[in-house]
């Protein structure tokens, strides 16, 4: 929604009607339907526009590429929201979602961001890189508790991004930042997914502030097989179980 300067306040994404909706200024039923799909209508209803075909190509393999994870945070915390109201599929995923920050899902935007200030500033990887580590800062995108020497996903995303020409300024910066990376902190940190997403989206010109959409979305789908799942065998209470065992309670001495 955007207020103007004069004038009441609009909406530019959709209208119902008595018989039909409008969806960015498209007959839903009478367009939409039956010729987007999901993934082209998410980028219609994200930016206003249709997306091309590299657009839509690779939004369907950014969202496959973040979705699912194993037994992550988010998806533990919906499975035992689950497990204590089993009626609550919809409370479930939001909170897993309401897990999904920076250190769990990923640092998309904050990469996205980096990206554009490099590009607009002109200023070097290598120094933005000693910049944040100057201020203690982790640098965005790069680094993995799992995945060493390198992201696969992340890898993949990239050869296909080459492959396929759309790779850009951004890319090329989020290749320098890998090397700065391992100047500054003295070691490799693997290019992580996140990163990759970031560099791909802008790329594609896809807007920095929406770029953390895309893991939300595809997390949303991982949490919903994961609910699916724990209503057919139920894991929350074993895990709330494995929590309880794993921590030693310790009660604070008598004064």
């Amino acid at each position: 929604m955007q207020i103007g300067k004069s004038g009441p306040p609009v909406t530019r994404i959709a209208q119902a009607y008595p018989d039909r909706v409008e969806v960015r200024g498209r007959d839903l039923t009478g367009d939409l339907m039956g010729r987007l799909t999901f993934t082209g209508y998410f980028h219609l209803l994200l930016t206003g526009e249709e997306p091309t075909e590299e657009q839509r190509f690779f939004l369907d393999l950014l969202l496959v590429s973040i979705a699912e994870h194993g037994l992550m945070p988010t998806n533990v915390a919906a499975r035992m929201t689950l497990a204590a109201d089993p009626g609550s599929v919809q409370g479930a995923v939001a909170a897993g979602i309401l897990g999904a920050g920076p250190v769990v899902l990923g640092t998309t935007e904050e990469c996205a961001r980096l990206l554009e200030r490099a590009r607009e500033t002109g200023t070097p990887a290598v120094e933005l890189a000693r910049e944040l580590q100057a201020a203690g800062e982790k640098l965005p995108g790069f680094g993995h508790p799992v995945h060493r020497p390198v992201d696969p996903r992340a890898e993949r995303i990239l050869e296909l991004a080459d492959e396929r020409g759309v790779s850009s300024a951004h890319v090329a910066l989020a290749r320098d930042f890998r090397e700065a990376a391992a100047e500054v902190w003295g070691k490799p940190l693997p290019l992580n997914v996140s990163m990759a997403i970031a560099a791909v989206l802008l790329d594609l010109g896809f807007p920095s502030h929406a770029v953390k959409a895309v893991p939300i979305l595809a997390r949303v789908a991982s949490l919903l097989a994961h609910l699916a799942e724990e209503q057919e065998r139920p894991l929350g209470f074993l895990l709330a179980g494995a929590a309880e065992e794993a921590v030693t309670y310790e009660p604070d001495a008598a004064d």
